[in-house]
């Protein structure tokens, strides 16, 4: 049996799942997520979501524990939100916003301007003497990282002096300079 399919996902206060056919609908204050799902059937059983496979053949026993945790990261993002951080470290590296539409500085030649889905909100913070930050958040925990991994794939950071795009928190991988 799948370690984390077996586990029921608990409703909190606030948000509401209802399954109609093999589709799934979150609702809360946050927002409101729907997914398809095949090769398991879902059950709402008071406060919990249980999800049970029809049989033990490999590829139902991934599915079991991925619906699982699709149902739970569903329920968090719509109750709690998910958020990312990125942090641009190099000389001259800037980021704002104007609304939805983003303007990076990385070094190249042009700006880069990227518009932002409508369900993720960014932010920009830019302290003197500080890298920049844009954080980013969402209900939807796919989208927000989606969004942060096309930001991050403009420049990403290098081993030597680790100029690039990094999430906040990342320990990056170092490598010597060349040695004299």
């Amino acid at each position: 049996m799948s370690r984390i399919g077996k586990n029921p996902v608990t409703i909190p206060a606030g948000v509401t799942v209802k399954v109609e056919g093999n589709v799934v609908t979150v609702k809360g204050k946050k927002g409101e997520l729907t997914q398809d799902f095949v090769d398991v059937t879902i059950k709402v059983e008071g406060e919990q979501v249980i999800v049970e496979r029809s049989s033990d053949n490999k590829d139902m026993r991934s599915k079991h524990g991925l619906y699982r945790s699709l149902i739970n990261n569903m329920v968090i993002g719509v109750s709690e939100g998910f958020s990312k951080e990125l942090e641009l470290v190099g000389v001259g590296y800037r980021a704002s916003n104007k609304g939805q539409k983003l303007d990076i500085a990385l070094g190249f030649s042009h700006n880069i301007v990227l518009d932002i889905a409508p369900e993720v909100t960014v932010e920009t913070v830019s302290e003197k003497g500080k890298n920049p930050i844009i954080k980013l958040s969402s209900f939807d925990k796919q989208l927000v990282g989606q969004v942060a991994a096309k930001i991050r794939s403009f420049r990403k950071p290098e081993p030597y002096k680790g100029k690039g795009v990094k999430f906040v928190g990342e320990e990056l991988r170092r490598k010597a300079g060349k040695s004299a």
